[in-house]
């Protein structure tokens, strides 16, 4: 760890992948943040419905996210060896899964909204925002999918400058239709929700343009590659691309679907609770940002030293991203635990409930914001990063279902606490997370190069 931190290349490999990264979600998250902010003015019930239709996207980014970051594992060790062939099979199967599972999203939302919402909410208010908010939005699913999954192949091999740049002018491109759209102004029709819907919709599609363009415009670019090459599998091949990457996509799947589930525990404590949650989301998703990207830098530069057959480098490089992590979610716990009043000055027309609410959840979240930071670098970068899915796998959903969803249930509908007590309860899973993992960290046997035979 001392090595790695007298180190200028693995500080300037770091920041190298990190920022953009960091950049990327930032303005991600406060266009996010915006919309929120926009939305808002509409009402809670506005407010309550876009969060819990955007649950459907949630478990369907997240399970792509899976698929993404399976292949990345890949992808990091290739490009170690500098195999460009089998990273064009990696990302053609990375690719056909993305398609195929939005495909399925799509249909689900546009042929049955109104059961999906009923899920959520007994609201019917919310309920008919949310099937108009979710028919429009669900138009987006698939070129989402594409989008990400070049966007995670790209930071795999160390140019993650392009998806961020894309992502910046996508996210501001949102912002303004979405403005434009919600509230009519400039002489666009006034949509309310809808518009917010189709301002995501109208980015995501310039997204997937710019990305597009910008890899296949560069003969040079190791991802820019024809159907055929990229289809080139043998069944030895798929094989083990699944025998490492299905721990990850099922991981992430039912990580997501948890999550779901915990959104349909503080929905049925009620509107004014669900509307709170989405407050914490947004809020959470700013914060999160510079932690997801030290993660992500870790993933890279872990599987890059593993593929090039440099493993005491990897679990150095592991330990010094596992100081850095913690280091940084304490920083930013304490932050947000001193700036809880002066974010919710930025979200007009809350009632004092909802305030109240919205309050006392960015404190329960800040409180664990350490080990949230710790358990991201841990789980994403070091051990999927190693190639050590299956163990993260069963770390991360026996955390979630043996432990989160039940006291996400038990503290909303048995107890019927309130939802920042529910939150509290729901953290715990953290917790747990935390002091399993540590011990696999340590006992190296995460550190497994998935490449050496393929």
């Amino acid at each position: 760890m001392r090595t790695s931190f007298r180190n200028k290349d693995f500080f300037k490999m770091m920041i190298s992948i990190a920022l953009p990264i960091t950049l990327q979600n930032l303005v991600a998250s406060s266009v996010n943040m915006l919309d929120t902010l926009m939305i808002t003015s509409l009402g809670k019930e506005s407010l309550a419905a876009v969060g819990l239709a955007n649950q459907v996207f949630f478990f369907y980014a997240v399970t792509i996210f899976g698929v993404a970051t399976g292949s990345s594992i890949f992808i990091a060790q290739f490009w170690g060896k500098k195999d460009t062939k089998n990273i064009a099979r990696i990302l053609g199967i990375s690719l056909t899964i993305v398609v195929v599972l939005g495909t399925v999203f799509t249909l689900a939302a546009l042929i049955v909204p109104e059961f999906i919402m009923k899920i959520f909410s007994n609201d019917k208010e919310v309920i008919r925002l949310g099937v108009d908010y979710l028919r429009i939005v669900s138009l987006s699913y698939i070129i989402t999918g594409i989008s990400f999954a070049y966007a995670v192949a790209s930071r795999s091999i160390g140019q993650a400058k392009m998806p961020m740049a894309v992502s910046m002018v996508s996210f501001v491109t949102n912002a303004l239709f979405n403005y434009l759209l919600i509230f009519g102004k400039f002489g666009f029709p006034q949509l309310g929700i809808k518009g917010a819907a189709y301002g995501t919709l109208i980015a995501r599609t310039l997204e997937i343009i710019l990305i597009l363009y910008s890899i296949y415009s560069s003969k040079k670019s190791p991802l820019a590659h024809s159907f055929s090459d990229m289809t080139d599998w043998t069944a030895i091949f798929v094989k083990k691309y699944f025998k490492t990457a299905y721990p990850v996509i099922l991981n992430e799947a039912f990580w997501s679907l948890g999550t779901v589930l915990y959104s349909i525990a503080y929905a049925k404590i009620g509107t004014e609770a669900a509307a709170a949650v989405q407050i914490l989301n947004t809020v959470q998703n700013i914060f999160m940002v510079m932690s997801r990207g030290l993660a992500n830098s870790c993933t890279v530069m872990v599987g890059n030293k593993i593929g090039a057959d440099e493993e005491e480098k990897a679990v150095e490089y592991a330990n010094s991203f596992m100081i850095l992590s913690a280091a940084l979610g304490l920083t930013l716990g304490i932050l947000l635990f001193f700036t809880t009043d002066v974010i919710l000055i930025f979200f007009r027309n809350l009632t004092p409930g909802l305030h109240d609410a919205s309050k006392k959840l960015l404190i329960v979240s800040a409180a664990f914001f350490l080990i949230k930071s710790f358990n991201g670098t841990m789980i994403v970068g070091v051990l999927r990063g190693g190639g050590d899915t299956k163990f993260s796998m069963i770390l991360e959903m026996g955390s979630v279902w043996l432990v989160g969803v039940p006291l996400a249930f038990l503290g909303a509908l048995v107890f019927k606490f309130p939802v920042y007590y529910v939150s509290l309860m729901v953290n715990m899973e953290e917790v747990v997370k935390a002091s399993i993992g540590i011990f696999r960290v340590k006992s190296k046997k995460w550190v497994t190069n998935v490449v050496k035979d393929m």
